[in-house]
């Protein structure tokens, strides 16, 4: 086995670091999309067995619930997943997509309707411009091409409902081009 070549000291929080890549790295391999989980099969309780605990959830009314599964910052998906009233799998949507983008309208949208919509934006990547009163959402996803963009929701800072979007390619591929990246249904 290889063995690593540092002082002491730094072996303390590389090797323990290097274990929590590789946990994190396996278990996100099986859990991303949620693989395997059946709708009216999987329970609410293999959902989050296999895709982890939610990011948020809510509960409806009617009892049935929304699941949020954001896989960002690296990851250009994010999954809904909706439980029916017996708590069993209803279906699993990947919503950073032209189709749920469309649904986002000016001056009507508001804060709370896009994190049901599209799960939590990119912590690291949500900026507030003071001068224009405006915040600004980010999430890294997939174009209908095949490729990495960054889909941004700007927000009015008073109303909190939105202003407009912007889809914009992400160059952060060897040499500045964008990366190809695999849609999910």
């Amino acid at each position: 086995m290889p063995r690593l070549n540092c002082p002491p000291q730094c072996l303390k929080w590389i090797e323990p670091l290097i274990l929590a890549c590789l946990l994190v790295s396996v278990s996100g391999c099986a859990s991303y999309a949620g693989r395997g989980l059946q709708p009216g099969v999987a329970s609410y309780e293999e959902v989050v067995q296999v895709m982890g605990v939610p990011a948020m959830q809510w509960q409806e009314a009617d009892g049935t619930r929304q699941l949020s599964y954001p896989r960002g910052p690296e990851g250009p998906h994010s999954f809904m997943v909706f439980i029916d009233t017996d708590g069993r799998l209803l279906k699993i949507d990947n919503v950073l997509n032209d189709r749920h983008y469309a649904l986002i309208v000016p001056g009507k949208t508001t804060q709370a309707e896009i994190l049901r919509l599209l799960g939590p934006p990119t912590p690291q990547w949500t900026t507030y411009f003071a001068a224009r009163d405006e915040f600004a959402w980010e999430w890294l996803a997939c174009d209908a091409t095949g490729f990495m963009i960054r889909f941004n929701v700007f927000f009015n800072g008073k109303e909190g409902a939105v202003r407009s979007t912007m889809a914009r390619p992400d160059y952060r591929g060897r040499d500045g081009v964008v990366p190809p990246c695999g849609p999910m249904p």
